[in-house]
């Protein structure tokens, strides 16, 4: 009996540790929810910010994380105006009530019950503040929720405290928050600078900022604050004589462009570089921000607002120029190469037209680069040795099986093929085969981690995502990111991250300069290779003429690209001062018509680059180190013969001078015989015989009883104006058919010749008796090649 007793007292001791134990967490969880509200605890993190160029010229105001202005100040540089017309028109007795004010709620009770609806509201400044902290729905309870913080409110704050918040946080229209901010985009002042017009403007907006927006609704707001200057006629802040004489005073609003004077776009992109994570964290201003309110401390960014305000002018009329052609934005991005600064960044033509989704920014958004990145894996096939400055690439038709997927054929621009050219021809004129081609050879996953060394962040699928066509765009890069990468070949591998901002005393660097930084890539003399590839405007002829736009009257280098279906064009260039990069789309996906990209943002370039060398031209490019210059055939960089139409210089490794010199013909490989057999006349077709069927080595099977079915086709490129005469294991063919001929199979080893002259070309095949008939019709021919 005694040993229950003691368990039973056990158990209750236990039980009641237990139930104390969950009292003491519900206090402690309930417990924010009684503490009284400080002013330290809502203090306001999201601040606007002044921004100047790089020689103090103002660019604009007031922008933050969240693309809205703001701007918080305390009351005493706020002008009294204002104040005493806030509180008129929404709480005139703010100073002798509590959080509630308990005579306005009983009068607006009356005056309901008497009308039989609500007549007028009973919310103090407080409730207001309640509810801009902590939105609840309007019903009971969340009526109880805000009157509960009211009072927390007024338990933890003073009466100026309480109204330094309010202000700081009024809706004054649009994505404009707090009386700091309205009085700058709406007058260009500061609050402490507003007049008796003026504020009362101002405390009229936060009623109803859409219906009395002073953009759209003029004549509503000068209702509006008519009742707010008789509000305060009442108050005895102001006499009824100057209330009608201030009701009848002309207030010009300021265009809602002037609260940016330029670079709208990088100053927003810019404010979004401070990390947010500890002003989340407390709501204690860190100390790089201190300061930056009311006459907030201007960040010195690296912009030039006269060539940024030429940029934006240039963007303009080009997209002008393009409309025919369904072309609507553009983006342009100009950076110091010495230093990395940028310069200029213009992200659409109209950042404040909101229906031609001018917020956009064209430089940040994710776009297909189309041929841009086809520098870089030539680069990176030259460092690894896969190629060499005077390797001979195949621009015939190719096709490649990817697993899951239709077969791959890529295909240029003009749908045209020609067959053997040379590195510089293929990178210059942005052929697409010969570059998918080295692509192979280097391996898309290595290529796509070398797209990340040079800072293509947002190139993060796996390399089965973007296969072979990741050299023609298949990913989606942003026009920062090529300009980073394009400005590592200005600097011959020298990597640097682009700045945006000179260290001051508010704004750290590391905290505005957060972009990412590649690694260095040291390798000179192949950057030397690849700038003089992209400054070779003869090179790129075939594809461009030698007159484009990207011909400009000093070294400059230059890549173009155009996404597929046309709905991005591009153009990324360079000269030993300054990179300048371009893209011309439309940020809704819609197609352009007749655009490419040296029609469509080249011209943008093209601008941009001669005014920054208005003055002073550039240097010129330095030779590619250690290299030689041997002559060769232009396109087809094969050693010069008496058939070869043009004759050029092309750089050479040292180590291959001697086997250039010892070169005596070239013989196309297999690879080439569709091409060839498409070709009307040429040096290739015209000087040489080549049999095209069947290949060297291949073997066929008949099946028996079906030898006098099966026929090969003997067919070859050539000179079809000479005769042609076909051998077949030492035999002479008897046949009226000079490039072609149908020959029943039989079997054996055979030797097939045909001669022309004195050409001649020699192949040998073989025929087998297949074990097995056939179960399909159509397959009884078998190659193995």
């Amino acid at each position: 009996m005694k040993l229950v007793s003691r368990s039973l007292l056990k158990l209750k001791r236990t039980s009641q540790v237990i139930l104390a134990v969950l009292v003491i967490c519900l206090v402690v969880r309930l417990l924010p929810y009684f503490a009284p509200v400080r002013a330290a605890d809502i203090a306001q993190n999201h601040l606007a910010m002044q921004f100047s160029d790089r020689n103090g010229l103002p660019l604009g105001t007031l922008l933050t994380r969240d693309q809205e202005h703001t701007s918080v100040v305390p009351l005493n540089q706020v002008s009294p105006q204002f104040i005493h017309a806030i509180l008129a028109a929404e709480d005139g007795s703010f100073y002798h009530h509590g959080a509630l004010d308990m005579k306005a709620i009983i009068r607006a009770a009356k005056e309901a019950i008497h009308a039989k609806r609500i007549v007028s509201g009973a919310s103090t400044i407080t409730m207001q503040l309640a509810r801009m902290l902590d939105p609840v729905p309007r019903s009971f309870s969340g009526k109880m929720q805000e009157i509960w913080l009211s009072w927390r409110l007024a338990a933890g704050m003073n009466k100026d405290e309480i109204l330094a918040a309010y202000i700081n946080r009024l809706p004054m229209g649009g994505n404009i928050y707090g009386v700091e901010a309205a009085a700058r985009i709406y007058f260009s002042i500061p609050a402490s600078e507003l007049n008796l017009a003026q504020a009362s403007l101002l405390a009229a907006i936060p009623n109803n900022p859409t219906y009395f927006n002073p953009y759209e609704h003029r004549e509503r707001l000068k209702q509006r604050q008519k009742y707010v200057l008789n509000r305060m006629v009442q108050e005895k802040y102001i006499s009824e004589a100057n209330a009608t004489r201030t009701h009848s005073e002309k207030v010009v609003f300021q265009s809602r462009q002037r609260g940016i004077i330029a670079a709208p776009h990088f100053l927003f992109w810019l404010a979004n570089q401070i990390s947010p994570t500890p002003l989340d964290k407390g709501g204690l201003i860190p100390p790089f921000l201190r300061g930056v309110r009311g006459d907030q401390s201007v960040i010195r960014t690296t912009i030039n607002r006269p060539l940024q305000q030429f940029v934006e002018a240039q963007l303009q009329q080009v997209i002008s120029s393009l409309a025919a052609n369904n072309v609507h934005d553009a983006a342009a991005l100009v950076i110091d190469n010495h230093t990395g600064e940028v310069l200029a960044y213009v992200g659409s033509p109209d950042y404040f037209n909101e229906a031609k989704l001018g917020r956009n920014d064209g430089v940040q958004a994710l776009r297909q680069p189309g041929s841009t990145l086809k520098p870089f894996v030539y680069e990176l096939a030259l460092e690894k040795g896969l190629i060499r400055p005077n390797t001979i690439l195949a621009d015939v038709p190719a096709h490649y099986a990817i697993p899951g997927a239709k077969l791959y054929s890529p295909t240029d621009y003009t749908e045209k093929f020609l067959g053997p050219v040379r590195v510089r021809i293929a990178l210059a004129n942005s052929l697409n085969v010969p570059a998918v081609r080295v692509l192979e050879k280097v391996g898309v996953e290595t290529f796509l981690e070398r797209l990340h060394q040079l800072g293509f962040e947002h190139l993060n699928q796996t390399p089965e995502h973007y296969g072979l066509g990741l050299t023609l765009g298949s990913g989606e890069v942003s026009l920062w990111e090529l300009a980073h990468a394009y400005l590592t070949i200005a600097r011959l591998g020298d990597a640097t991250s682009l700045v945006s901002t000179f260290s001051n005393s508010a704004i750290p660097t590391d905290a505005m300069n957060r972009v990412s930084t590649s690694d260095t890539l040291p390798n000179h003399r192949i950057w030397q290779l690849i700038t003089n590839i992209l400054s070779d405007n003869h090179a790129r002829a075939t594809a461009f003429g030698v007159n484009s736009v990207l011909n400009l009257p000093f070294p400059s280098a230059v890549k173009t690209g155009t996404s597929s279906n046309f709905r991005d064009t591009w153009t990324v260039g360079f000269t030993t001062d300054y990179t300048v990069a371009t893209w011309v789309g439309n940020f809704n996906g819609e197609p352009m018509r007749q655009v490419s990209g040296v029609t469509g943002a080249a011209p943008l370039w093209n601008r941009i680059m001669l005014h920054l060398h208005e003055h002073q031209e550039p240097a010129g490019f330095p030779p590619p180190e250690g290299l030689v210059q041997l002559p060769v055939c232009a396109i087809s960089g094969l050693r010069p013969t008496p058939d070869c139409t043009s004759v050029v210089q092309e750089y050479f490794y040292p180590e291959d001078k001697n086997n250039y010199e010892h070169e005596n013909q070239f013989n196309l490989p297999p690879e080439y015989d569709e091409w060839l057999a498409k070709q009307q006349q040429s040096n290739f077709t015209a000087n040489n015989l080549r049999i095209l069927s069947p290949h060297h080595g291949d073997l066929f099977l008949v099946y028996p009883g079906e030898e006098a079915k099966q026929k090969l086709e003997f067919k070859l490129v050539g000179n079809k104006s000479a005769p042609v005469e076909w051998w077949l294991n030492g035999e002479k063919l008897d046949t009226k058919s000079a490039n072609s001929l149908f020959w029943y199979l039989r079997p054996g080893k055979w030797t097939l010749e045909a001669r022309s002259g004195k050409m001649s070309d020699k192949v040998s095949f073989q025929v087998e008796l297949a074990t097995l008939k056939p179960t399909r019709r159509g397959f009884s021919i078998s190659n193995s090649h």
